[in-house]
């Protein structure tokens, strides 16, 4: 029967998932977001280290690091939710 688990287990391999990560928050006038176009920078509130949230298929999945990797963002993983406590809380 050990064999059924590995397969299931396979199965689940090619599951898409959606991961988001917020950067951060800010709050605008409509006439401001009117006037958005390409190049435009929307200052956030948050900084390179702050802890933000990692949500999967909209649930939110743990907390992590803003990083910076070249010129790019990233996030470092610092903490993951365990799933039966967060089942728990469902209740």
């Amino acid at each position: 029967r050990g064999g059924d688990r590995t397969e299931n287990v396979d199965l689940l391999m090619d599951v898409t998932l959606r991961i988001s990560v917020e950067l951060g928050r800010t709050q605008m006038y409509i006439k401001d977001v009117l006037n958005l176009g390409e190049g435009s920078i929307v200052e956030l509130d948050k900084n390179v280290g702050d802890e933000v949230d990692i949500l999967i298929n909209d649930r939110l999945f743990g907390r992590g690091r803003l990083i910076v990797l070249d010129e790019f963002f990233g996030v470092q993983i610092t903490h993951i939710i365990d799933p039966l406590t967060q089942f728990r809380s469902l209740k």
